[in-house]
């Protein structure tokens, strides 16, 4: 599948508002972003730069936000139709936004978020 980067970022923004509001209200100093590929090359739809909530005392004068990034290239790659990419976008989103809160894979996969 082929989509030119802006349209994919919008993609992205029109997912993360569809997400519910009590999953994303109590994230605080997260930056959301658009990225073609990791640096390191691995195989990745998206990932979770930061402390999560769990983990973390409180954020200082001059932190940096956590980030959720989401690979495009790897979800255009794993996707043949628009809707197969809304779909796996939004449970990126989902996924990355629950390491957030310190929901690690395992729980994930418990709750079928894999």
């Amino acid at each position: 599948m082929e989509m030119s980067p802006e349209r994919f970022e919008d993609l992205v923004v029109d997912e993360l508002d569809r997400l519910p509001d009590e999953m994303v209200d109590g994230l605080e100093n997260v930056a959301f972003v658009v990225e073609d590929a990791p640096e390191d090359g691995e195989d990745l739809l998206g990932r979770y730069d930061g402390v999560a909530v769990t983990e973390r005392d409180r954020y200082g004068f001059g932190e940096l936000p956590d980030r959720v990034v989401v690979f495009r290239l790897a979800h255009l790659a794993s996707c043949d139709t628009e809707e197969q990419l809304r779909d796996e976008v939004h449970t990126t989103l989902v996924h990355e936004i629950a390491h957030c809160y310190g929901i690690d894979d395992d729980r994930l996969h418990e709750l079928g978020w894999d």
